[in-house]
């Protein structure tokens, strides 16, 4: 907490150009931004994940504090959310995985699993600092993206928002954080029933679940993020404490989460040709998405269910969201 500041560390630590992410701060309201804006598809690309990690190591390696105008302040608040409409993030990188297991490079596979582990584990605690995390989810979180989600102290989900770890389609499970955090959540059995579903849940659905802490209407996720920082100003400090305290009751400690990234390494490299062809055709999917964002976007009048793309029956009955 009290770490001497490295001042070359942090300086211009939010003015960096980022080709992935856009970072900004907030000085009134002491919190920092980071919008997660992949290049291709809406996913945890490697590119990605590096920027991530070298803006938040940054962050976690002065105790949450930088220089604004001079003035060395402490971050607050620390929100994630995504600059790509109506999705937050789909999670893995489909395709990489699909190269790797088929030229079977475990260790390139591995070194993926531990850069998504390292960045996961420091959201989890706070980045060594007094600040509190919040995912802001304005759209789809799917496997990696809601384990992202899942990574704050706080969730805060737009009615049109769906999450949910359809990695049980193409016979994996999502391995670096959701059995952890899920299971804290929800409890052991809750956590596994979600994942071997497969199933997309509304926010709706996942707040009246427990998982997500603050649904609100679409279009007003930020006004919530703004509206919660003034609302619980006064007791701040404690509030924060309280968040700390969940890792000491009950710690997701880092090797926990590598060990179950081993066990996802092994299954990965155990997948059949028809779970790869099924998570190429996902990929396919997810850049026509892409491609059709600007024509897809839904009118304000619209209703959530519009503003979702269609489902389709996948083995054994789960659905999927395709364009």
């Amino acid at each position: 907490m009290n770490a001497p500041v490295d001042f070359k560390a942090i300086e211009g630590m939010f003015r960096r150009e980022y080709k992935q992410i856009e970072v900004k701060f907030e000085p009134e309201y002491a919190a920092a931004w980071t919008y997660l804006n992949p290049s291709g598809a809406p996913c945890f690309n490697l590119g990605l994940l590096d920027e991530l990690r070298a803006h938040d190591e940054a962050i976690e390696a002065n105790g949450g504090r930088l220089l604004h105008e001079g003035d060395l302040r402490q971050i607050r608040y620390y929100v994630v959310a995504s600059k790509t409409e109506n999705i937050f993030n789909f999670g893995g990188d489909l395709a990489l995985f699909v190269r790797l297991v088929k030229s079977r490079d475990r260790d390139a596979l591995a070194h993926y699993a531990r850069l998504c582990v390292r960045n996961m584990y420091s959201r989890i605690c706070n980045y060594n600092s007094p600040m509190t995390t919040i995912s802001l989810v304005q759209g789809e979180a799917l496997g990696g993206g809601f384990e992202t989600v899942l990574s704050s102290n706080v969730i805060i989900a737009e009615r049109c928002a769906r999450m949910g770890m359809p990695e049980i389609l193409f016979n994996l499970f999502p391995g670096m954080g959701a059995y952890s955090l899920l299971a804290r959540r929800l409890g052991m059995r809750r956590a596994e029933e979600m994942i071997l579903s497969g199933r997309i849940f509304t926010a709706a659905e996942l707040h009246e679940a427990g998982v997500v802490d603050i649904l609100v209407d679409d279009g007003f996720g930020e006004t919530a993020v703004y509206d919660y920082i003034r609302s619980n100003e006064r007791r701040r400090n404690g509030m924060q404490a309280v968040f700390s305290c969940r890792q000491h009751f009950h710690p997701v400690t880092y090797d926990e989460m590598l060990n179950i990234t081993n066990v996802w390494v092994d299954a990965a490299m155990r997948l059949e040709e028809k779970d790869l062809k099924l998570m190429t055709r996902l990929v396919t999917s997810q850049l026509r998405r892409i491609r059709c964002g600007a024509a897809a976007s839904t009118p304000a009048a619209a209703t959530p269910e519009k503003a979702m793309p269609k489902s389709v029956e996948m083995p054994e009955g789960v659905q999927y969201a395709f364009a």
